[in-house]
Order: C-alpha cells, then structure tokens, then sequence
C-alpha cells in the first residue's frame, strides 16, 4: 500500500494580523488549547511587563514568570517552576530569547507552548528548535513545534524597527541555505524534501520580492509569514537545513570569534548569504540580495558593522567549523585564506559598481 499523505508537524492555528493579541484568549479557547484559562505565561522583564498590565485582566487564571535570559540554565529553571502548577499550556510572550526558553520549559514538563511574537527578529518562533547558550557557547535543543503562533502587528510596530531588519536578513538567507541544500544532494547524494525546501525557498523569495518596507503593514504580513513558513519548513525536514547553510555557519563564526562585537542575527546572516551566493557564482541574485538589503538598512559589507576585511575572511576561513558534516558552498569550494581573500575583493567591487 503506497503512502500517499503524510502528517506535517505544524501549528493549530496561526493568527498573524492587527489587533491580534486582543482575543488571545479566546483563540485558545476556541481551539481547544485552554478552555479553563491556566496558563503559564513566560515574559521578560522588560517589555513582557507592560504587556502582563494590558493582557492580565482578560487571562485571570494565567501564572505569570518572568525569564532571566536566554540561556539553558534560564530555561531549566523556568519548567522547574512552572510544573509545580496545573496548566493547559505555556505561553512564551516576547522575542526569541523568551519564545525558546518557553520552548524548552514546555517540553520538559509535557505541556503545549503557544508562541506570541513581540518581534520578527528570526525564523525561531515556530520551529522545532530551541537555541540557548549554556557553557559550552550556544546549542540548538529539539523541542516540539508551538501549538500556535500569535502574531499582533500592531505590537510588531512599536518594536525597534532593527528587530524587523534582523528578520528580513533572516528570511532572506533561505535563498542560500536551499542552494546549498540543494548543491549537497548533487554533490554527496544527500537527501532533500522538496517540499521543505519550497516551503523555505518561497517565504525567503517572497520577503525579497516585496516592494514594501518596515512600516508597511502588508510587508510585516508577508514577513511574519515568511517566518512561520520557515519554521514549519524545518519541521517537515526534520532538520535546520532548509534555513541554514553557509550564510549560518558564517553567522556562528561571527559569534564565536568575536562574540562582544558580533551583530544581530539576521544582519550577519543576510550579509553571509550575499556572499555566499556570489561565492557560488549566483552574481546576478547575489546583487539582487544586496540591492534589497541594502533597501532595508542591512549590511552587505563587514565595514557595515564594524568589522575589518581581514577579519571577514579569518571568520568565512573558520565558518565551516561550526557547523561539522554540513555540506555548503565553503566546504564545496575548500578556498584557502589568500583565495577567500580574493573571493571577497571581487563581491565587494561588484556589489559597488
């Protein structure tokens, strides 16, 4: 008997529009997750605070547990106070730091983790990852993919708008990520999913292609989408690999060599897949990726966040050390320093005609 479906691990329900977090409540009534109203709900100090005044009155039987950080410590601790409660599910309220330590809270316990978006930072808020630091540096943690995903634009808006920039470099790195995924299977037989692979593809062309920009409510939709997109991608692979090539491991390498200078996330990965595609002698896309990273207030070149070109090639030279076995254009191409050095002049004289 052929198999002819297969099951995606996916979210419930996904509500990405203004005015979202106004009826949190009763989506998660209303599907089931929460009929009684407990919930355990992770916030930061910060901002999670002012949203606690305004979300409080209308989650009277919520719990409510302030995050320290981001790291694996932060997030034992947190499943450690919360399974101490009765819940129907945990709620992680804020940005990426907050959404994965409730990730790793709710799976330790048993319990459904509904992720709300305070910002479009990354691609983390629905996949089946948890990425926190521990002593080791940063680990990235199987976790099971959000119940829901709750994403009000009107709070999108009042975040600092580098958050959103930071998602758009993200999502924009796909482009690359896929292409490496895809030179893989060409050159060492690896397997891919083809529908993971579009999944991914199509959210990272759609936030390239869009003419809109931060303030843009359409483009913060297509944006937001992009991401979820992205995350469920990773979830029907059952891997990163669908978001995550050269323009990552460039990305790690930023962060490990020189983590008290290292940008934001999707800013070194937007910068990395730039590269990583002229690299692959992709020149036309490559100069597209720049012209709209560009358009949005991304780095294209390292003296964009303050590093030096000799620091760039030291860090593309170190890249493939951080992500073991993973096949991409770095491994496939095996530059040396001199050779990187030359890779990198051509890009940057290219992308400045």
């Amino acid at each position: 008997m052929p198999v002819l479906t297969r099951l995606i691990p996916s979210p419930v329900v996904v509500d990405i529009r203004a005015g979202a977090l106004d009826n949190l409540a009763g989506l998660l009534h209303d599907q089931r997750i929460s009929s009684s109203g407990k919930l355990a709900v992770a916030i930061s100090g910060g901002s999670g605070a002012q949203l606690r005044e305004r979300l409080a009155p209308a989650l009277p039987g919520a719990s409510w547990y302030e995050v320290g950080g981001g790291t694996l410590d932060d997030a034992v601790r947190l499943g450690d106070r919360m399974k101490k409660g009765r819940y129907d599910a945990v709620v992680g309220l804020g940005g990426g730091k907050i959404i994965d330590c409730a990730k790793y809270a709710a799976a330790r316990i048993g319990l459904p983790l509904v992720a709300v978006a305070t910002n479009l930072s990354h691609d983390g808020l629905c996949s089946p990852v948890a990425t926190l630091d521990n002593d080791a540096g940063r680990g990235s943690y199987g976790v099971p993919n959000p119940i829901a995903v709750v994403i009000d634009l009107d709070i999108i808006r009042e975040a600092p708008s580098r958050y959103v920039r930071s998602g758009i470099g993200d999502a924009i790195s796909n482009i690359s990520a896929v292409a490496d995924w895809e030179l893989a299977h060409r050159e060492r037989g690896e397997d891919i999913d083809g529908l993971a692979a579009a999944m991914a593809r199509q959210a990272g062309e759609a936030v390239l292609r869009h003419p809109g920009g931060v303030g843009d409510d359409a483009f913060l939709q297509v944006l937001a989408e992009g991401l979820v997109l992205t995350g469920i991608s990773m979830s029907v692979a059952g891997d990163s690999r669908p978001a995550s090539g050269a323009c990552h491991e460039i990305n790690h390498a930023f962060d490990l060599l020189f983590p008290r200078r290292a940008a934001s996330h999707g800013e070194q990965c937007g910068l990395g897949a730039a590269f990583a595609m002229h690299l692959r002698g992709a020149h036309q896309e490559s100069a597209l990726m720049v012209e709209v990273l560009r358009r949005h207030g991304l780095p294209v070149l390292p003296g964009d966040i303050g590093f030096t070109d000799d620091e760039f090639v030291s860090i593309v030279e170190y890249a493939p050390q951080t992500r073991p076995g993973r096949y991409t254009i770095l491994e496939h191409l095996d530059l040396s320093t001199d050779q990187i050095r030359d890779a990198y002049a051509d890009y940057a004289q290219t992308i400045s005609r």
